[in-house]
């Protein structure tokens, strides 16, 4: 089923609850619906934890596995986002456990190329080249987002990308509030001594999650799901 077919079915006034209840009861285009709505976000959360667009999407697929297969635990108790980022950061946290076993460090840094930013901050408003500038800032806030220790990024991708609560981004994390607040404002200090006064202009549109990348994580999703269900072993 397209996109626009599954938008036309399930239109965006039906609440997450109605929909967690449909796929309990085996509506997979529910499931669907429940992916394509959050998918950008869960994404960007899987790639500020894991730094790799494949392994982001892999840990995506799984994390949705995960929960179509628990779906009927989900009792509304929280968000159902905040439900579906818990699985995604538990799904991620896994991977870098075992990438920490085999190689005893998780490579922190990129180090990349380059790039002048004083040429990239000039203000030329009227510059015909002022889009492709801010294209280059977004990819080197990613960058820098990517050096914070683990602790630090998940905070700022949780609060400042998806804009989650502080409550929301605690039980996520499982840690008390006043600590995400204190890892929220460090974060933000660090990526501002790199970016100057620009992170806060492009910090919302960090990690696009395009059309391609979201039908293939709901193609993929779904193909497994049918193959369980073929071979008997769906729970």
């Amino acid at each position: 089923m397209t996109h626009s077919a599954v938008t036309q079915l399930a239109p965006a006034t039906i609440d997450d609850l109605s929909i967690v209840r449909r796929v309990a009861a085996g509506d997979r285009s529910a499931f669907e619906l429940l992916m394509r709505r959050h998918n950008r976000r869960l994404y960007r959360l899987a790639r500020a934890t894991l730094h790799n667009d494949a392994e982001a999407e892999d840990a995506l697929q799984e994390a949705y596995l995960s929960a179509y297969r628990s779906i009927s635990q989900f009792r509304g108790d929280s968000a159902l986002l905040t439900w579906l980022s818990r699985l995604v950061l538990n799904e991620c946290f896994a991977r870098l456990r075992r990438e920490t076993r085999r190689q005893n460090v998780i490579p922190m840094v990129d180090p990349g190329t380059h790039i002048d930013i004083d040429a990239m901050n000039a203000d030329d408003s009227n510059s015909p080249d002022r889009a492709a500038a801010r294209t280059e800032l977004r990819a080197l806030l990613e960058r820098k987002l990517d050096e914070l220790p683990d602790v630090f990024r998940v905070v700022f991708v949780l609060r400042s990308v998806e804009e989650m609560s502080i409550e929301e981004t605690a039980q996520c994390l499982a840690i008390p509030e006043a600590t995400v607040r204190s890892r929220h404002f460090r974060a933000r200090n660090l990526l501002r001594e790199a970016l100057v006064q620009e992170a806060d202009l492009i910090e919302r549109d960090l990690f696009e999650f395009g059309g391609a990348q979201c039908d293939r994580v709901v193609a993929g999703v779904l193909a497994r799901i049918a193959g369980e269900r073929d071979s008997g072993g769906c729970r």
